[in-house]
């Protein structure tokens, strides 16, 4: 019964729901923060010195984060685990 619960449609859902605002506003604070480090360095040096450097870092991170979203961590949905699973049973010697 407590396995139900936990994998119900809303939990899944909700689920889903905090995997994609936290990509969102992982991306808000990427495009206004290395917006505001830009500006700092345009005014400060006249050019681009450093500001393109943790754009560059975070960008990297950044998309690790995408990856993990559309990659997923739910094993048990996932049709290649289904897969596995149905192979692993139908080897397993008869005792």
């Amino acid at each position: 019964m407590a396995e139900e619960l936990v994998n119900s449609p809303e939990v899944r859902a909700k689920k889903r729901l905090d995997n994609y605002l936290g990509m969102m506003w992982h991306l808000a604070s990427f495009v206004i923060i290395n917006g505001f480090l830009w500006f700092l360095d345009f005014i400060q040096g006249g050019g681009i010195e450093w500001a393109y450097w943790i754009t560059v870092m975070w960008g990297i991170g950044f998309l690790f984060h995408v990856a993990a979203y559309f990659i997923g961590d739910d094993y048990e949905d996932h049709p290649r685990y289904v897969r596995y699973l149905e192979e692993e049973r139908q080897r397993r010697p008869m005792a």
